[in-house]
């Protein structure tokens, strides 16, 4: 079967011009318009990718006052086209105005087919590109482990491991440094849980006065202390039936250790200023970035506590360490930001790419979502550059293994670090290690690497 053309719409009044460019680009299928109406009625018709256009259109073919109005209608009818802009020497200063506006690139005339070959080329590969990023976008909204967006495998298997446990009742311990997504794992544990109708409560004691936690946490009765005015639920008891999240357990105080040992053996509590025992059944999932044994050890954490919560215990890899996710995160932000500031869709430069997937994130994905966040507004043209990033290179060291270790690892890494790249596009990817399609997967039924498809 031969491949469906890709579209390209050629906005141009020129017949000569019209002729050459379509003549120069057959390997698509060449749209061609000549003036504003039919050009929309074009893009409304068949949604080209990719427009080349000249600014001077009828009925102002010596300005680009018509152009400039055709784009910011095509942009606006079709935000993600890649408008290529051909302008001659004394229009240069029109285009810069055009890509200000959200035009992809232009390029001048008289052109060489050959590099506006390659520019439009890539015009297709990064629409391509922002499509399959939609569609992931799109997949991940639907799935139970929202938010969860990887391919490293580690990380994958941290996503098996709360899928197993969700269905049972046991208490999970989540470990993680500061920003690896550990209450989105504890979400998405509740929501596969058979407790997904009932209520998720969080609380994170590293954030609550020692004075107020307790409150907080067991609720307490009227005239329990001044300012106690009416009966209050605490948190345990407001996630009766669901889920309780304790987020930061490590920073528990010592005395409401023992309280919270005394809920987890005998699943009743007493509010502040109460006397009755009140019977909760609630599933218990808690998260730290501190190593609790040795806090055990020194005194700062009780050791029967920490057995009581580490029934089922889950440790999260930081971002650094999950192969090929900094640029799938990366992708997703920048769509998700662009979306939401009303932004066309931006893309990443190569070197800023290359930045990111350097970057050690000491700050793991939290990190990652500011520092896009803070780009896709800070950017200037239509691409995040390593100077929105604000990052610096830090070179990591490369610990040392044998021949066969280094040739597989590698492999693995590169197909991973590929498909991340193009977010899942195999022929893409394909292209990017220099192999053909059946071999790239080969390549992945080896490693275990899953199309997105």
């Amino acid at each position: 079967m031969t491949e469906e053309k890709k579209k390209i719409l050629v906005i141009e009044d020129d017949p000569g011009l019209q002729k050459q460019l379509r003549w120069s680009f057959d390997a698509y299928d060449v749209l061609v318009a000549g003036d504003r109406e039919s050009a929309l009625a074009q893009v409304r018709r068949h949604e080209p990718d990719v427009v080349t256009m000249d600014l001077g259109l009828p009925p102002d073919p010596d300005g680009a006052t018509e152009g400039l109005a055709t784009l910011q209608q095509i942009l606006t009818l079709a935000p993600d086209t890649k408008v290529i802009i051909l302008s001659g020497n004394q229009d240069r200063a029109n285009a810069v105005k055009a890509i200000g506006m959200g035009a992809y690139d232009f390029h001048q005339k008289p052109f060489e087919p050959e590099i506006l070959g390659l520019v439009i080329a890539r015009a297709f590969y990064l629409h391509e590109l922002q499509q399959e990023n939609r569609r992931m976008l799109q997949q991940q909204s639907d799935s139970p482990m929202e938010g969860i967006i990887t391919r490293d495998p580690s990380m994958l298997k941290t996503c098996r491991s709360v899928e197993k446990v969700a269905p049972s009742s046991a208490t999970v311990m989540l470990l993680g440094a500061s920003g690896t997504g550990k209450e989105l794992l504890a979400k998405a544990l509740h929501q596969i849980s058979s407790r997904r109708d009932k209520r998720f409560v969080a609380i994170n004691c590293a954030a609550i006065p020692e004075n107020l936690l307790e409150s907080e946490l067991f609720g307490y009765e009227k005239g329990a202390f001044t300012g106690a005015v009416k009966q209050t639920l605490g948190k345990i008891e407001m996630a009766n039936g669901g889920t309780f999240f304790l987020d930061e357990v490590g920073d528990l105080p010592l005395t409401l250790q023992a309280k919270l040992l005394r809920f987890l053996q005998e699943r009743v509590i007493e509010r502040v200023g109460g006397r009755s025992e009140i019977p909760v059944d609630v599933r218990i999932v808690c998260a730290t970035h501190q190593n609790l044994r040795e806090l055990s050890v020194a005194g700062r954490f009780r050791e029967d506590l920490f057995y009581r919560l580490s029934e089922i215990v889950v440790q999260i890899p930081p971002l650094k360490e999950r192969i090929g996710d900094a640029a799938l995160l990366a992708h997703h932000f920048k769509n998700k930001f662009s979306a939401k500031e009303g932004r066309a869709v931006l893309s990443f430069s190569a070197d800023a790419l290359a930045t990111i997937e350097t970057y050690p994130w000491p700050g793991n994905v939290r990190e990652m979502e500011n520092c896009i966040k803070r780009a896709v507004i800070m950017a200037d043209g239509p691409q995040i550059t390593t100077e929105d990033l604000g990052l610096l290179t830090i070179s990591a060291e490369e610990e040392p293994i044998n021949l066969r270790q280094i040739r597989d690892e590698a492999g693995h890494k590169a197909v991973l670090k590929a498909l991340a790249r193009v977010d899942g596009n195999i022929v893409k990817a394909a292209e990017l290690l220099g192999v053909s399609r059946p071999t790239l997967y080969d390549l992945m039924s080896r490693h275990g690497i899953k199309s997105e498809a």
